[in-house]
């Protein structure tokens, strides 16, 4: 498993009075989590904090307790194991919600990413979204599970058009709406050298790819400057929407070896 670097940053923006946007990310773990949440009166950070505690603790429970096998006899790789992660954080939301009256009809985005083995496994719900800079490209790897998407995925609409579009932060997939949700899962090869940015749309509704890709090249040797030009890009812009993200850089070297045990304590502790 090859050296992981990591930074983040997270603002409310120009225009909300209150952040809905969580994250978590441990580089050691290998393990960076995002969620944009939505609802009533301060529903939405309620449902984004859920999902990312949920989610983290259920990967760390998993591994800390090395249970290899599921219910059904099979094997639990990384990507079985975010799987799982998020229906049950699915599930707590949705109980959440309907336990309080104040919460009801919450939910979040949720996007992971879990870097094992020279590899990372990729989880993604909704439109917060999940990016690769390599070889001076950069490659969106999630898919926006919103209404203008389909409408670009059915020809109806150009990028150009959907990016324009005041229906564009309509989503069509969310975690905690229903008893069960529908969990986008992807596998790649990582590189030493590979940079991947997590984000909420606070981001990319305000700044587009090509200025993206331009502060994550200038900010490769430097991660805690690279997360502040994209936030504060973000809000030159406009800064409509909170705006949250998270780098993540592939280095040579091995990741200190320390207990789940150890990290589960760690993770949750203060």
């Amino acid at each position: 498993m090859t050296k992981l670097a990591m930074e983040a940053q997270s603002d409310t923006g120009c225009v909300r009075e209150h952040n809905e946007d969580n994250f978590g990310f441990d580089a050691e773990m290998g393990l960076a989590v995002l969620a944009d949440g939505m609802g009533g009166y301060k529903a939405g950070e309620v449902a984004s904090a859920i999902a990312i505690t949920s989610l983290v603790h259920t990967v760390i429970q998993i591994k800390a307790s090395e249970e290899k096998i599921d219910l059904n006899g099979r094997p639990q790789d990384e990507s079985a194991i975010l799987y799982r992660a998020l229906s049950q954080a699915n599930q707590q939301v949705y109980d959440s919600a309907h336990d309080d009256h104040d919460c009801r009809g919450m939910g979040t985005t949720v996007s992971a990413a879990w870097f094992h083995d020279n590899k990372v496994s990729i989880a993604h719900i909704g439109d917060s979204r999940i990016y690769r800079y390599r070889n001076y490209r950069l490659e969106l790897l999630t898919t926006d599970h919103t209404v203008v998407q389909e409408l670009v995925d059915h020809g109806f609409y150009t990028q150009e058009e959907a990016r324009a579009s005041e229906q564009r932060n309509i989503v069509t997939r969310a975690l905690g709406i229903d008893p069960t949700v529908e969990i986008d899962i992807y596998d790649y090869d990582v590189r030493v050298g590979d940079i991947y940015l997590l984000c909420s749309d606070g981001l990319t509704d305000m700044v587009d790819d090509m200025d993206v890709a331009n502060i994550l090249r200038r900010s490769s040797t430097d991660l805690k400057y690279g997360a502040g030009e994209l936030v504060n890009k973000a809000l030159s812009n406009g800064g409509k929407d909170n705006v949250t993200v998270i780098i993540v850089r592939v280095d040579e070297g091995q990741p200190k070896n320390k207990s789940w045990a150890n990290r589960l304590n760690e993770f949750f502790s203060g």
